[in-house]
């Protein structure tokens, strides 16, 4: 097995704030005595088995390029987008199965609320979906939820969210965000408009229906919350921290790069209940949820590090899974000043993808005292997925 090394895969490298998590990420794992670097699939030369990879001197502060070898783990930061980059992604996974992957790809929205749905557990915390089939069926949902949000089955970062409201007089309040996040102006418009309004935009079979969740505040805007759930140094979930996010005001969802806050979870709580023991016991139930659906998932989809997970809590205190996000990130964190738990989020990939290799490097040790193969083959099955 090649030296301990982790390849940091991702097809965003210009992307600020990814870049300045790989560089926190890079001077982390130096600490913890493993190399580590950044590439994309592009920057792998298949002939002579190198990477041109994107390499951070701590010393100096400065990023370069060079060749290197490939790595023994790898840990990717591939988000979905519809772009040949993605697709050079999933034949790089498709092509080198015998590299220790931190993470496996999973299902996208439909399919993960198709998988949660059977878990007894966490079903009576998820919000009714279905996919958008024909305009009928939102009209439909409408008149059974009075709000509901359309969502892309693969979008990310409140991209292409609409949100349909089922006023009084029998009109619909819509607004949203187009897909490169800017918000759509409010409009009210009959029910028999719909069809019309959105006739310009793909909707059908390519975005969700989803009740809507009661989370706006006295002052009107929404919030929800972001838990992070990851892998400790033991190979072990736990959560990390969990924060608020509070939207702008003419805005339908929270995140922050949409000019969403952050906002510590006790402090955003309180601003709804008045019962200290309520709050405690909501937040137990939360993290108890989070739990649950990591292991879930991994049991089903194979070997993750962590997971972002989307909770929106309504009046009575119930959360509601909103969305899971296999590659989230940790800025909430920063910025509600919570050090400690930022530096654990950075910290805690690193610490796994050790433990891991240690545990491979255990075992094939322990193969070759038994005079077995050692190598992985090739053409294991990969899953499908994001």
């Amino acid at each position: 097995m090649a030296e301990p090394a982790l390849g940091i895969m991702t097809i965003a490298i210009n992307d600020m704030e990814e870049r300045s998590y790989f560089r926190k990420l890079i001077v982390q794992a130096n600490k913890l005595g493993l190399r580590a670097f950044v590439f994309t699939p592009l920057d792998v030369n298949a002939k002579t088995n190198r990477i041109h990879a994107h390499l951070y001197d701590t010393a100096s502060g400065k990023w370069t390029r060079g060749w290197t070898a490939f790595p023994a783990l790898i840990y990717d930061r591939c988000r979905y987008k519809e772009s040949e980059l993605f697709r050079a992604f999933r034949r790089f996974r498709e092509t080198y199965t015998r590299l220790i992957y931190m993470n496996r790809p999973i299902s996208n929205k439909w399919g993960m609320h198709q998988f949660l749905a059977k878990s007894a557990s966490i079903r009576p915390f998820l919000p009714s979906t279905r996919v958008y089939t024909d305009h009928d069926e939102l009209l439909e949902q409408l008149r059974v939820h009075r709000r509901v949000y359309v969502k892309p089955i693969n979008g990310t970062g409140g991209r292409g969210i609409l949100r349909f409201d089922m006023q009084r007089n029998g009109k619909v309040l819509v607004q949203g965000r187009e897909m490169n996040r800017q918000i759509v102006a409010p409009k009210l418009v009959s029910a028999k408009m719909l069809p019309a309004l959105l006739s310009n935009r793909s909707l059908i079979n390519k975005y969700l229906i989803q009740q809507g969740i009661r989370n706006k505040l006295p002052d009107g805007r929404v919030h929800d919350y972001r838990l992070l759930v990851q892998k400790n140094g033991n190979g072990e979930w736990e959560v990390t921290g969990c924060a608020g996010r509070i939207g702008p005001r003419t805005s339908i969802t929270s995140n922050l790069h949409g000019g969403g806050q952050a906002h510590p979870m006790a402090d955003l709580l309180r601003r709804r209940f008045s019962s200290e023991d309520k709050i405690e016991s909501i937040r137990q139930e939360v993290y108890r949820l989070g739990l649950d659906v990591a292991q879930t998932v991994e049991n089903h989809f194979g070997r993750l590090c962590e997971l972002g997970i989307d909770i929106a809590i309504d009046p009575d205190g119930h959360p509601w899974l909103l969305e899971l996000n296999p590659k989230p990130a940790r800025e909430v964190f920063s910025r509600i000043g919570e050090k400690e738990t930022y530096e654990k989020a950075i910290s805690r990939p690193v610490e796994y993808a050790l433990w891991l290799y240690k545990q491979h490097k255990s075992g094939t040790a322990e193969t070759k005292k038994k005079g077995r193969r050692t190598s992985v083959p090739r053409k294991r099955r990969e899953l499908s997925g994001r």
